[in-house]
């Protein structure tokens, strides 16, 4: 038999495919086949691309395969093809997109694993019968979105855009279960921005779908969970999938419905090796299709509005909350430069507490800040606890008796006194949820307390058990950061404090108030989502600010985010920023400042630019990381085609330049 050559793609930076000669006999292998091969020293599995006669390889220098993993069903060209534009639109070779995007166990060199899992997939008997159970019934604007996304023929993309406590979810169920009934062998994608939320959704969507398969993918799994869920998606026998921004990339060949929830939300934008969207991914995954796919957001990302202002979208809107007599909480805002906070909170937080307290209903405290206090100080003499290894506070954790750096996770002891001046009375500045936690024992010694947190959570299973004790009614008062800001259905909870959101208003950061407003709109549908009691008092939030008087309070107030939006964007346009400029960042790191500086002061004189602006090299907000100094340079064009013109040629530049800095790119950057 005549060696064939095999075409592979491997996770390495180099751009390029590597041939090995192939002389196993048996059933020829195909694109999109897995195989183990040699590389270096190594034995690495990569994707084969392309099978063909000939090579440029000279022979003595063509490394034979070492298997092809046949028990496995080829990826779909569809699938290569998503991989493929994901590597060319994101700059990055095709193998560090594909073969990372694959489990771990599927990429071990032995196939125990992958045999082990194949073998328990057949065994196990899987139910196909896509007949809802006991759906509950919609209101009439609900309905009408369920039956507009799964009628909807070909490429669909739809923002629905609903108040917090619309029924979104049941929106998606009802459009599932008509995708389902269509298509027997019909499978639909669920996008969802954090782990924790995963929990939930899935008891919802089992319980509703006890006929089906359903499979999650996310990073909180074993590594064998997560290869035997993927396995059942790109077999076709999970009909419906549950996952985080890594689940873009699982093989599903028969998709035919793609749902982002919280389209908005920052988590679907990878912030490290591929640094990718999931949200756009699963924009073009479904164009690539032909199927429809919904964006649901309470407060759409400002891309996506103006997709559906200028019609690009369909845009279905649910105005009112989907449990009758269920209605949004009154936003109140409480003027810390009159009501001045003890232990963090106004009197008038603390009345609103007690009142809910006495009436048996729960109420949420909202502080973005973990930890004890964000700053340890010394009065005498100006000592402040800085992370010797970034530019950062080292963060105060008292009931761990730590100080801890959330950038680089160095941890010391807490010093018993100062160690410039030697003073013993050392100060907290700030305050963090372990902090608000503390107060609150003091004024409520009787309260059932709970924070949820990055620290309180850090066992797996922890988030979903303080969940579960919340909606049990478990607990009186929950202090949370973002974790408890989205997706959760607290019945008895009434009541939302926030505190401390003024920061934000004045960050350098062009995206910060639009994220506040999201986080803020999404803290507060937390509260009155029950239908209220005859006679009893609206839900309410308490919004604690030195500045009532900013607009941006002034909207959510008034949940109006078509009127936040639109003004927004009106500067963005003025201002020539997003969704009206297409950007593209390159970072470089270094064991000195000047050294990134440098570097990036000659990429940009590297190659010409007309109709390109490349900005002048500055240091990143946050400098040092971990003892290594970071800058960046920021690349614009009002044209997306002729940025991705400029970046390839640009990229192929770098590569041959000569620096001691760590450089990588990213396209589309959230974080500037």
């Amino acid at each position: 038999m005549t060696p064939r050559i095999l075409r592979l793609a491997l996770d390495t930076p180099l751009d390029r495919y590597f041939d090995y000669r192939w002389n196993g006999e048996g059933e020829q292998p195909q694109p999109g086949q897995l195989a183990l091969v040699p590389f270096g020293q190594r034995k690495v599995v990569g994707l084969i691309v392309d099978v063909d006669d000939a090579t440029d390889v000279p022979a003595d220098k063509l490394k034979e395969v070492i298997a092809v993993r046949s028990q496995l069903a080829p990826l779909s060209p569809e699938w290569l093809a998503l991989c493929a534009f994901a590597a060319d639109y994101y700059q990055r070779p095709l193998g560090e997109v594909a073969v990372p995007g694959l489990p771990k166990n599927l990429r071990a060199e032995k196939t125990t694993s992958l045999d082990r899992a194949l073998k328990k997939i057949r065994q196990a008997e899987r139910g196909n019968d896509a007949a809802p159970h006991a759906m509950p019934a919609l209101n009439d604007a609900q309905r009408a979105a369920a039956d507009a996304i799964a009628g909807a023929h070909g490429f669909a993309p739809t923002l629905l855009y609903g108040v917090t406590g619309s029924g979104k979810t049941e929106v998606y169920l009802h459009a599932a279960a008509q995708i389902l009934a269509q298509d027997g062998q019909g499978q639909v994608l669920i996008l969802i921005p954090e782990i924790n939320l995963t929990p939930q959704l899935e008891s919802n969507v089992r319980a509703r779908f006890p006929g089906v398969t359903v499979a999650t993918l996310h990073s909180g799994l074993a590594e064998g969970e997560r290869m035997a869920n993927w396995l059942l998606g790109h077999l076709g026998q999970a009909r419906i999938v549950l996952g985080t921004r890594l689940a873009i990339l699982a093989s599903l060949p028969h998709l035919k419905l793609l749902i982002v929830d919280e389209e908005h939300d920052p988590s679907y934008k990878q912030q490290e090796g591929l640094r990718y969207s999931a949200r756009d991914l699963a924009v073009w995954r479904a164009r690539q299709l032909g199927i429809p796919i919904a964006l649901g957001s309470a407060t759409p990302s400002l891309e996506t509005w103006h997709h559906a202002q200028s019609g690009r979208y369909r845009k279905l809107e649910l105005r009112e909350r989907a449990v009758r007599d269920a209605v949004l909480p009154r936003v109140r805002l409480i003027d810390m430069e009159r009501d001045k906070p003890a232990e963090g909170l106004t009197s008038t937080l603390v009345s609103a507490l007690k009142l809910r307290l006495e009436r048996g209903e729960q109420s949420l405290l909202f502080l973005n800040r973990r930890g004890y206090a964000p700053v340890l100080a010394c009065d005498a003499c100006g000592w402040i606890g800085n992370c010797p290894r970034c530019t950062a506070f080292m963060v105060l954790h008292k009931p761990e008796h730590r100080m801890r750096c959330h950038h680089c996770s160095l941890e010391q002891r807490i010093p018993k006194y100062c160690p410039t001046c030697g003073n013993i009375d050392l100060q907290p500045l700030g305050r963090g949820t372990q902090r608000v936690e503390e107060g609150l024992q003091r004024l409520f010694p009787q309260a059932r307390l709970l924070r949820i947190d990055a620290d309180s959570t850090r066992l797996k299973g922890s988030a979903q058990a303080a969940f579960e004790a919340v909606h049990r009614g478990d607990v009186d008062i929950l202090i949370g950061t973002q974790m408890v800001a989205k997706g959760h259905d607290f019945r008895n909870l009434t009541l939302v404090g926030v505190l401390n959101p003024d920061t934000a208003l004045f960050s350098h950061d062009y995206r910060a108030s639009e994220r506040l407003f999201a986080q803020l709109m999404q803290v507060a549908g937390r509260a009155g989502r029950a239908a209220q009691k005859e006679g009893g008092n609206a839900s309410e939030v308490l919004i604690q600010t030195r500045y009532p008087q900013h607009p941006l309070y002034g909207a959510v107030m008034a949940h109006d985010y078509d009127r936040f939006a639109g003004g927004l964007l009106e500067e963005r346009a003025q201002a020539g920023l997003p969704p009206f400029l297409y950007q593209a960042l390159l970072r470089a790191e270094a064991r000195e400042l000047q050294t990134a500086l440098d570097f990036l002061q000659q990429a940009a004189e590297c190659v010409a630019h007309p109709g390109i602006t490349i900005n002048d090299p500055i240091p990143m907000t946050m400098t040092r990381v971990a003892n290594v100094d970071r800058a960046q340079l920021l690349v614009e064009s009002a044209s997306r085609p002729a940025l991705q013109a400029f970046l390839k040629v640009w990229l192929a530049a770098l590569r041959e330049t000569k620096t001691r800095a760590k450089w990588s790119l990213e396209v589309d950057p959230v974080d500037i």
